[in-house]
Formats: structure tokens, C-alpha cells, sequence
């Protein structure tokens, strides 16, 4: 059994996920911040200099060609999409291979929209793939608001 499957439910998969995510934005030197509740459209704060970047953390495990695919829809229960006046980052950990994508959530949410996107870990092809550029891109989160509002698909 793999150790992703030992959970029971994907919420209790997406706890852990969002405990991975805090973990490795510590070790990259960044302040993290934890909302209590589950009424925020963010699961995980980052302060930088007084300033509040809100991060949607995301995760995969189903293999769709090469690559990954990543569901970036709110859950079942919330009709409301996402928006960029409450999500800075989504932050989507591909499971199998422990690789993290930093997208600034402009780059998802401006026109067209994407309620989901194709991750393409492979170091034979990958820099071929549209988001490749935000793996592991941790130096965007040092980013203010008005360079992130600028992003649109490359960092």
C-alpha cells in the first residue's frame, strides 16, 4: 500500500498535504500561518513583512499521460468558485514523486479560468510543460501583491 492510500478520506489526505506544505515553506525560511476554521477559501498563511499571502494547498496522485492531473475546484459543498481577492497561491504537491508546483493563482483564476491543470515531474520533458517554470519556485512567495498581479504564466 502505498502511504497516500492509508488515508481514510481525501480531507484526511488534504490535512496531511497542508502539513507537508507548512513543513517545506519553513525549511525555505518563510513564516507560516494556519486559519482556524474551514470557512477561509486559503488552507495556509505566509507573512512576509506584515503582509498576508494566502496559499490553497492542492494535491495528486492520478497520473494522466506524462504528467499529473490537478483538481483546482473548491469541494463539493462550496458553489462559489475561487477568487483572486481571497488566494494569492495555489500550491499543488504531486504526491508519487514529493514535487511541489508555486502558482501564482492569477496565472489560474485570470481568463480562462482552470478548474484543473496537466503537472509533468519528468526530468526527460518536463521544462516543455506549461507550468514546469513553477516547480519548486519557493523565491515567489517572497513576491509583494503588484508582482504577483503581473504573473500570468511565467514567474
Amino acid at each position: 500500500m502505498k502511504r497516500w492510500e492509508k488515508f481514510r478520506t481525501f480531507k484526511e489526505r488534504g490535512e496531511w498535504v497542508e502539513l507537508v506544505f507548512m513543513a517545506a515553506a519553513a525549511l525555505h525560511g518563510y513564516h507560516v500561518l494556519q486559519p482556524w476554521g474551514e470557512c477561509l477559501e486559503y488552507d495556509v498563511g505566509i507573512e512576509r513583512n506584515g503582509k498576508l499571502l494566502r496559499v490553497q494547498v492542492k494535491s495528486s496522485t492520478r497520473q494522466a499521460g506524462v504528467g499529473y492531473c490537478c483538481q483546482l475546484h473548491r469541494n463539493g459543498s462550496v458553489k462559489e468558485p475561487y477568487s483572486l481577492e481571497r488566494v494569492d497561491f495555489f500550491a499543488a504537491y504531486i504526491i508519487p514523486v514529493g514535487v511541489w508546483y508555486l502558482i501564482p493563482a492569477v496565472v489560474i483564476l485570470k481568463p480562462p479560468r482552470r478548474v484543473k491543470i496537466r503537472l509533468c515531474p519528468t526530468p526527460d520533458g518536463g521544462a516543455d510543460y506549461k507550468y514546469e517554470h513553477y516547480r519548486e519556485a519557493w523565491g515567489l512567495l517572497a513576491k509583494d501583491g503588484r508582482e504577483l498581479s503581473r504573473q500570468r504564466t511565467h514567474p
